[in-house]
């Protein structure tokens, strides 16, 4: 069977700033304007959110940035997709693993491109219609397009748009990144100074940065501050192993992993401060609402917070100059956010379908029929799609510890002296990188979900399989899917060609 995977036939990314506009790309997406203001709504204490964001900050240096550094090592030298890339390092009895990996990224697709399809939507309605300046009618725009039709179409042209951008292959997607992501920088730079110029909004920014220092004995915001690190960061889902294996050695893998993971946890506060200094500002100033009262109405914007970002930012640019133009360029700048990590994630099963021997432009169609079908459920229903984002990003705890095994099991000390410091021009990588996935990230991951799982066994709902939230919704779609991957292991090396 003929190969893709040739590694003199590889296109490689033409520049370093190429390279890092589409690194940032997987990392900045409406995981940090979307996922993460309704996550910290959610996981926020009566006094403020600080103690979520010192638990996510904790696990960018503990978690997020040592994977990526590890992905990168992993795509430059085996230059394979990621179930090839396990079999490569962990054996042929472990390829179940790495399908595993990849499909938690494939099943986050499902109901991102849905996600994307919501930015499309409404970069079109602002375009074609007057703001909505009040709550009631911020609600009525949200509650008609999901309950019209519109929400297939548009997860239909996300995934259209998504498939030009990857199709011909990497040339194609530094072109892409290197529009999306200046022009998204610019856009939300220009809506958070807006934001907080609003009256009341700093007494959002103040809740969002206060800590609520009890809440850190609790292991849920860990587990979901862990989670959306990986959320934000991409690390863990075998997107930067995909990249690099299209990257340039002269690159520099610590460097830009450090950029890429810090970078994208300032554009999550930055997203952060608009969102809550919009909703305290509009709330408390205009409609006279108490602390208590906003925030229900932030943990309540659709299941889950879905509709945060699409209910109240809206309102923000109905208040202030030249508010509708800037509100188009805004659903622009978060369609292109949304692009950006959904090319990545489309790119994941691409190049796994092209080890496997597939032509890229089947193997590009494959991707998008399967990930439209499955996609299908939560466009339709609110529910299943918060409860496929509770499962699947929960499951990237998993993902993030298996690559941590394989990592394991390459060598961390060679990995680290031959692939990682082999350019004199990259930062020097101390033995604490190998200390942490040897040691840290598996511990962390036994330990949390341990923790979370015994506790949601106490829960009135956890024995509930339909129950969004439910401890055993997330362990039988997760044994579904690893029965399924243990049974065809056999299978799955055949067609890698091993």
């Amino acid at each position: 069977m003929s190969k893709g995977n040739n590694k003199s036939s590889l296109q490689l990314f033409s520049s370093r700033w190429g390279f890092m506009l589409s690194v940032l790309g997987i990392a900045i997406g409406t995981g940090n304007i979307w996922r993460f203001p309704r996550i910290v709504a959610q996981n926020g204490g009566e006094d403020g959110a600080g103690a979520f964001l010192i638990a996510w900050i904790s696990f960018l240096f503990l978690w997020s940035i040592p994977l990526i550094i590890g992905e990168y090592a992993l795509g430059m030298k085996h230059r394979s997709g990621v179930v090839a890339t396990f079999i490569k390092t962990a054996g042929k009895k472990f390829a179940w693993m790495g399908a595993f990996v990849a499909f938690v990224a494939t099943a986050i697709t499902f109901f991102y491109s849905v996600v994307v399809g919501w930015c499309i939507y409404y970069f079109i309605y602002t375009l074609t219609h007057a703001l909505p300046n009040s709550m009631e009618a911020a609600m009525s725009v949200w509650n008609n397009y999901q309950n019209s039709g519109w929400p297939l179409v548009s997860h239909a042209l996300a995934m259209g748009f998504g498939a030009l951008a990857i199709w011909k292959g990497v040339f194609s997607i530094e072109r892409v990144n290197k529009i999306l992501i200046p022009t998204l920088l610019v856009i939300l730079f220009l809506s958070v100074i807006r934001a907080l110029s609003l009256e009341g909004a700093w007494d959002g920014i103040s809740y969002l940065f206060k800590p609520d220092w009890k809440q850190l004995a609790e292991p849920g915001i860990w587990v979901q501050a862990l989670t959306q690190n990986a959320w934000d960061t991409g690390a863990g889902w075998g997107l930067f192993l995909t990249y690099a294996i299209y990257m340039k050695r002269r690159f520099g893998i610590v460097k830009n992993a450090f950029a890429t993971g810090i970078g994208n946890n300032f554009i999550s506060l930055l997203s952060g401060m608009m969102i809550f200094g919009t909703v305290f500002a509009v709330l408390q100033t205009d409609m006279g609402m108490a602390k208590p009262e906003i925030l229900e109405v932030m943990r309540t914007s659709g299941p889950a917070s879905t509709g945060l970002t699409f209910i109240w930012m809206p309102q923000l640019f109905a208040r202030m100059f030249l508010g509708n133009p800037l509100s188009i360029l805004f659903f622009l700048g978060l369609t292109f956010a949304g692009f950006s990590s959904l090319i990545a994630q489309m790119e994941l099963p691409t190049r796994i379908l092209i080890d496997g021997g597939m032509k890229r432009p089947l193997a590009i169609l494959s991707v998008v029929l399967i990930s439209y079908v499955f996609g299908i459920p939560s466009a339709r229903n609110l529910n299943i799609l918060s409860n496929q984002d509770f499962v699947w990003g929960l499951a990237l705890i998993l993902s993030g510890a298996f690559i941590a095994f394989i990592l394991i099991r390459q060598g961390l000390s060679n990995l680290r002296k031959k692939e990682i410091q082999g350019n004199r021009d990259d930062w020097k990588l101390g033995a604490w990188w190998e200390l942490v996935l040897k040691f840290f990230i598996p511990i962390a991951a036994i330990v949390l979900l341990g923790w979370w799982l015994s506790l949601s066994a106490t829960g009135g709902q956890w024995f509930n399989p339909l129950s969004t939230y439910s401890l055993l919704t997330c362990l039988m779609q997760w044994t579904i899917i690893l029965t399924i991957f243990v049974l065809i292991n056999r299978w799955i090396n055949k067609r890698m060609g091993n």
